[in-house]
């Protein structure tokens, strides 16, 4: 804790982290007072050792989640190789050379900590799966699948993040009839959900579902999205190109899509006349969204699966939600947060307790 708390003070007061939020909030995530406010939970827990040597497999696409991984291996007890991704952040290197500063001041962590490099290679993975005892795997679920299948020792247990699907519940009753600097929050909010990770994170939501009919609400809410992405979003030419593409793409769904609309290239928005079955295929990235006008909430029993992993919720009650979800056991949806907390990465992440998970319990009689 002590190491995360400086670790995060080291990052907040870099000038060059201040340009990615995605530094800032893991920053803000481990300082101490959060770290202690988290350790609250485990206040009345049995004693548990870190079970060993835990192998990161970061993500290629989410530059800054190896240090959450590594943060959470580090809080179970655990030694920890964390394999970066092969693709160049500077998010990444700037973290890691944050954390090699203060490694010479923290001997016992560093002897037990690694941050490598290496092109994608079956037989160096497969090494280091026979020596873990433990592995956490990011990545889509082919590549879930295939890491997996590397031969591990017979007690290392597996936390695998594959690919997740998550959306958006919002009452347009309650965007109509709230004040200005409400919506406008709300829309800041949801914008900080999506284009800061341009829709890559799986807790982003790719789908947003509307509780009731209500056009000015949500007309309301989709101008004030319009008008911050305009303001903070830079749209990278090939995106927008990408983007265009799939709304042709979309418009040839009769089946489903009702109607297509956007503001410039900075939004678009694709009406569906259902739900279809494989929604979990329909992704957006950088402001490409799906919506859909929810006639009856037996709607959503019928399509969520275990791939739906977070709903974000504005105007609706978070408990009726959770209700919904365990009444009618859902084999998916493992978080229930408000617009804006949908990137808020925790000790508990796709239902897992990985402070739990990661460590072993010592028990004596």
């Amino acid at each position: 804790m002590a190491f995360l708390s400086q670790l995060s003070k080291n990052l907040l007061r870099v000038p060059e982290a201040r340009r990615y939020p995605d530094i800032t909030a893991f920053g803000f995530w481990c300082r101490r007072a959060n770290l202690q406010s988290m350790e609250t939970s485990y206040a009345d827990a049995s004693v548990r050792l870190g079970r060993g040597l835990c192998l990161h497999i970061a993500p290629g696409n989410v530059p800054i989640n190896f240090a959450f991984s590594y943060a959470f291996g580090l809080l179970a007890g655990c030694s920890n190789l964390v394999r970066l991704p092969s693709k160049p952040f500077p998010q990444v290197d700037l973290v890691c050379r944050e954390i090699a500063a203060l490694l010479p001041q923290y001997p016992e962590i560093a002897a037990r900590t690694a941050m490598v490099r290496y092109p994608a290679s079956d037989e160096i993975t497969a090494h280091w799966s026979r020596l873990a005892d433990a592995r956490i795997i990011w990545g889509g679920d082919g590549t879930v699948e295939a890491l997996k299948a590397l031969p591990s020792s017979p007690r290392c247990v597996d936390v695998c993040f594959a690919d997740r699907y998550s959306l958006c519940l919002l009452n347009p009753k309650a965007i109509e009839q709230a004040a200005e600097q409400t919506v406008e929050s709300l829309a800041e909010q949801f914008y900080n959900d999506t284009y800061l990770m341009d829709q890559n994170a799986c807790s982003s939501p790719q789908l947003v579902v509307w509780t009731a009919e209500n056009a000015m609400g949500r007309e309301r809410f989709w101008n004030a999205v319009f008008r911050v992405a305009k303001q903070q979003y830079v749209l990278q030419d090939a995106v927008s190109v990408d983007k265009y593409t799939q709304l042709l793409s979309d418009i040839l769904r009769r089946d489903v899509v009702y109607s297509v609309w956007k503001r410039e290239n900075i939004l678009y928005g694709v009406e569906l006349s259902a739900l279809p079955e494989d929604v979990t295929e329909l992704r957006g990235k950088s402001g490409y969204f799906y919506e859909y006008m929810l006639q009856d909430w037996a709607e959503l029993e019928q399509i969520v699966t275990e791939k739906y992993q977070t709903v974000t919720y504005f105007g609706l009650d978070a408990g009726e939600i959770r209700r919904f979800v365990i009444e009618h056991r859902l084999r998916g949806i493992d978080r229930i947060v408000p617009v804006g907390k949908a990137l808020d990465i925790g000790i508990v992440w796709d239902g897992y307790d990985l402070v739990r998970t990661l460590s072993r319990q010592i028990e004596a009689v």
